[in-house]
Order: structure tokens, then sequence, then C-alpha cells
């Protein structure tokens, strides 16, 4: 039992010897106050979990990219707003409709009417047969398409059909006053009755994980010879007014602490037609949170640029155009509980430090004082 004391770190003093200062309960007032404030900051940190970030190495392939979008074109009616998506790998949809929400906006922005693009199109009584003659009451209806028919089987009754065979073959339907199916569906009527209307879009995009472009621009698309024409020339000319603001912009769903530069950016139009450009660096991201459920998404970067058209210049039509290219890194985010030992571990580091280094503050006072006090005695004396 001697040798077990001999080893004790902490010899005692006894209370007579001890003396108590006003420096030294300051000290210890400040010190403990520190002390809980760091003990209730750690102790905070364990119960709330921590984010912790790696980069890797992208490998996924063949998987699908899905782009959330909410725009709204305060002087474009939803009529000729056409949305095409292109990529390097060659794949090419134009006037996509599929999941999209057209929504006609008022000159003050009140919505006039919300419908989902492409869905069905008006009945007409009588129309144009293919043949010539009209549609009489035991005939199949079958109208033409002008011309622009993939195979002699091919029908087209309606505009909107007719409208899709000339894309295909390439061609622009520069009258559709003179096409059948259009005139009795009063589609450029319609165009025109439009006129001064805003339009919010929403819905989303599915497109190849790969390079390349989205984008809204006023007339369906057609391509010819590699280049990319729009075919509502004939509706109105001069500028179009492309000013848009972008409500939302994702590309993929969200998750905590995820930040999309483009939600809420506007931008006025107020020269000439031309393009606007966003070029995005789309970086895919991967959320774990603390119980294990994954989140697969992507964070991005933007920048943009406003092409003014130049006449006699063959180029891409007035609209706004998202330009996106994929980041080979990807970023993993993962939420993790502190351990119980590292939290112990901390605090006793909070407590031994704190209390040492007040320990030694005090010391330096007291001593300080006490030295000053002696060279003034010896002063007193002389």
């Amino acid at each position: 039992m001697n040798r077990l004391r001999n080893l004790d770190a902490y010899p005692k003093i006894n209370e007579d010897f001890y003396k108590r200062t006003l420096s030294g309960g300051v000290i210890t007032l400040f010190s403990s106050v520190v002390m809980l404030i760091l003990f209730f900051s750690e102790l905070r940190l364990y119960m709330h979990p921590v984010t912790e970030t790696q980069l890797r190495v992208d490998t996924s392939r063949g998987e699908k990219l899905r782009i959330n979008f909410d725009v709204t074109f305060p002087a474009l009616q939803c009529s000729i707003i056409s949305i095409d998506t292109m990529d390097v790998s060659g794949e090419r949809h134009l006037d996509v409709r599929h999941d999209i929400i057209k929504r006609r906006l008022d000159s003050h922005g009140n919505v006039i009417e919300s419908k989902q693009d492409g869905i069905g199109h008006t009945k007409i009584e009588k129309p144009l047969q293919k043949h010539g003659g009209r549609l009489e009451h035991n005939e199949t209806y079958c109208g033409s398409c002008f011309g622009a028919e993939a195979t002699d089987d091919t029908c087209c009754n309606s505009c909107e059909e007719v409208r899709e065979a000339y894309r295909k073959k390439g061609w622009a339907l520069s009258d559709p006053e003179s096409i059948d199916q259009c005139k009795r569906e009063g589609y450029v009527q319609k165009v025109k009755d439009e006129e001064g209307e805003g339009c919010n879009v929403h819905g989303f995009l599915e497109v190849n994980k790969v390079a390349w472009n989205f984008h809204f621009v006023p007339g369906q698309s057609f391509h010819q010879s590699g280049f990319q024409f729009g075919d509502l020339i004939f509706f109105q000319q001069g500028n179009y007014n492309i000013s848009h603001k972008v409500n939302r912009l994702a590309f993929g769903d969200f998750f905590p602490g995820v930040v999309n530069p483009l939600d809420g950016v506007q931008w006025n139009q107020e020269k000439q037609n031309g393009v606007y450009q966003y070029f995005v660096k789309v970086v895919p991201s991967i959320y774990t949170d603390v119980h294990g459920h994954t989140i697969q998404s992507n964070q991005f970067s933007v920048t943009e640029h406003f092409q003014k058209m130049e006449a006699g210049r063959m180029q891409s039509p007035p609209g706004v155009f998202f330009y996106y290219d994929l980041s080979p890194i990807k970023v993993i985010f993962e939420e993790q509980h502190v351990e119980f030992l590292h939290f112990l571990t901390n605090v006793c580091a909070i407590v031994g430090g704190i209390f040492t280094v007040s320990g030694i503050v005090d010391s330096f006072i007291y001593h300080g004082q006490r030295a000053i006090k002696k060279k003034m005695e010896i002063g007193k004396f002389n």
C-alpha cells in the first residue's frame, strides 16, 4: 500500500496552507463560464450529425439525367414556345411535350389557363380527306400530309400532325392557312389571339447523361443540312422578346444543403433579337443521411451570355439555351454522428485545458503581485 501511495501524482495539501485571492476568484469564475460554453458547444455537435465530404471519379454509365425546370416568359405566348433537347450522342427530341405543363399568363402575370401540353386536338366536322373529298358518314378520316407523308398509308388528321410531318422532312410550314387541318382548327387565329400574353412552362425532361443542351425557342424547330430553324416566322415579323425568369432549375432531386444558382434569376431583353445562353457545369452528387437513405442528384455552376442575331448569318433561332456539361468528379456527402469516445475526449480536453491555462494565469498574477509588493516594501525601508 505504501508503494501504491508513492505513485500518487496528486499530493494533497493541508487546507491550512491554502491562500485564496480575489484575482483567483475572478479567474475561476471566468474559466468556469468559458468551460460551460465550450462544453455545450461540443454537446450540440455531438447531438447533431455532421456532413463529411468526399471526391471520387464518377464511373457511372448509361444513366439518365432528370432536369426539373420552371421558367416564365412574360412576352411569349404558350402556343409558339417549343422545347427541344439534343446531346452529343446524336439523340435529338424536338418540340418535347411529355411531362410538360404550360400556363397562359396575362400582362400582370396572372394565370389564364393551365393545361398539359400536347393532349388532344380540336374535333372538326367534315374535314378534307386525303383523296380530296370531304369526310362522309361511312368513311374513316385520313387527312393529307400535303407531300410530307412518310408512307402511302400515312394520315395527318390534325394541324399538329401536319407540322410534325413537315418537321420530320426538314420543311418549314410557311403558310398554315393553306393547310386544311390548320385552317379549320383556327391555328393561326389562336396564335394571334394569344399575342400580348406570357407563358409559364414547368415540368421535367429525362435525357441521356451526356453533354449538350436543351432550349426554349419560339416556333417548332426542324433541322436541315445540319442547321436548326423555326417555322413561325410568318406569325410575327421583327423581334421575339425572350425576356424570362428562371423560377427553378435543378438537375435531379433536392437534398439538404444543395444550392441551385439559377433559382429566381431574371433577364429582360432590351435590344434586338438574340440567343440567351446559360453554360452549366453539372457535378454528380450523392447524399446519404444518418439513417442510410441515399439520394442520387446533381449540383451545378453556371455562366451566362447573350448572343445578338446578325443579319445574313446562319445560326440558331432566337431563344433561351441551356448548354450543360458533366464533371468527371462525383461529390459524396455523408451524414455521420460524432462517436461518444470522441465527444468524451473533447470534453476532457476542454476541462483539462481551461483548468491548466487558468492555473498558469492565476500563478502569474499571484507571483507578479507578490514581487511588486516586495519591491515596494524594500523601497520603503530604503
